[in-house]
């Protein structure tokens, strides 16, 4: 074969291939989804967010921003929001990402179980800036199926935070928040008395007016009652008509405390006492009931093995709730809002700890020791 002919043919033949291979090349892969290794929520959705929404289980809780900045519960009585508990969730949020498309099929994404479980962004105007719906989570590796709105798309996204929905759970739980340095005086009632704790600086020693004679005062035990009262919690509210309020107003004792920048706040702590009731007369097995279930004097007396006479039985019925009533003497402090909408019930230890008598905050002064010879 001539060279011009051969040239001529490898030519051809490398024209071929290339031809052959544009044609049965593979096509180039779709772009890869867009969210996928990023954060979950865009950061900046995060930041000009003014409220959330959680909702799972057929109940719902809202947290708002407020105009000051801070943070309220609309949904339990616009209480104040736990600062701690919000910024938590939110971390948690910002934090998890989107690890993997897993579906586009709706068929698929009926199996993933999204139901009312659901994480909302709100603005000022209380509209959605991002929805998500949580779905199950993965059978193995952790994390939890998410859904962006009603796309017809399911991710798994490394998100581990517990939805909580109990709007309680939400607000503030110390409602009463007052430093024991910041005290300059403290009225306490005694059942023989009342007894006025004072000092002129944070750092002088505590008097009591009136000091009983021989006595000197228990700085401990001044110290225990501030920190007491100063950090109060409740573990519920109720309505201020609530019969369990009620009878706890009748049954106060009040401390007051002053602060060394003149303001007042008032402590009143009361609970229903414990009480002992007659139970009614049982009925005897001929449907009788009183003492003519029991038979006439002579029966009675005719009874034998009675160790002691019968006589009427008593039932006790345990004490109420512990509620705080609280009152601060500058008219626009929060709490003395708070306290018009709700009564706030509190564990029994700052009440059944409060001094009693003197000797609660007295001790005898200890002999002068013997003079040496």
């Amino acid at each position: 074969m001539k060279l011009k002919t051969l040239i001529v043919t490898i030519a051809v033949l490398a024209a071929l291939s290339v031809v052959a291979f544009v044609a049965r090349r593979p096509a180039p892969p779709a772009a890869g989804d867009s969210r996928l290794n990023q954060p979950l929520v865009d950061p900046a959705t995060i930041e000009k967010a003014a409220g959330l929404r959680i909702s799972d289980q057929g109940r719902t809780v809202t947290v708002t921003r407020q105009a000051d900045g801070g943070w309220s519960v609309p949904s339990y009585h616009d209480l104040p929001a736990d600062f701690t508990k919000l910024s938590g969730f939110i971390g948690g949020l910002a934090e998890a990402k989107v690890q993997r498309l897993v579906t586009s099929s709706p068929e698929r994404i009926a199996r993933l179980e999204f139901k009312d479980t659901r994480i909302e962004l709100l603005d000022a105007a209380g509209a959605a800036l991002v929805a998500i719906t949580l779905g199950r989570h993965p059978e193995t590796g952790g994390g939890r199926f998410v859904r962006y709105g009603d796309e017809n798309k399911a991710y798994l996204a490394n998100l581990n935070a517990w939805l909580d929905s109990e709007p309680r759970n939400w607000a503030h739980a110390e409602f009463l928040a007052v430093k024991a340095d910041d005290v300059a005086r403290v009225e306490v009632p005694l059942e023989n008395g009342s007894v006025t704790l004072s000092r002129a600086k944070k750092d002088d020693p505590w008097t009591a007016d009136p000091t009983p004679t021989n006595q000197r005062l228990r700085a401990d035990k001044v110290t225990a009652l501030l920190a007491s009262l100063g950090t109060l919690r409740f573990s519920d509210t109720t309505a201020t008509d609530d019969p369990n309020a009620a009878a706890a107003r009748a049954k106060l004792r009040t401390i007051k405390l002053t602060t060394f920048d003149q303001k007042t706040i008032t402590v009143a702590l009361g609970r229903k006492p414990e009480e002992k009731k007659l139970k009614p007369p049982s009925a005897s097995a001929d449907g009788k009931a009183g003492p003519g279930a029991l038979g006439n004097v002579s029966d009675l007396a005719k009874k034998e093995g009675d160790p002691k006479p019968l006589g009427p039985e008593f039932e006790t019925i345990p004490a109420g709730p512990v509620f705080a009533f609280v009152t601060h003497s500058d008219t626009a402090a929060p709490i003395n809002t708070w306290m018009q909408k709700r009564a706030f019930q509190i564990a029994d230890s700052p009440f059944t700890s409060l001094p009693q008598k003197t000797d609660d905050l007295f001790e005898p002064v200890p002999a002068p020791a013997p003079a040496t010879p």
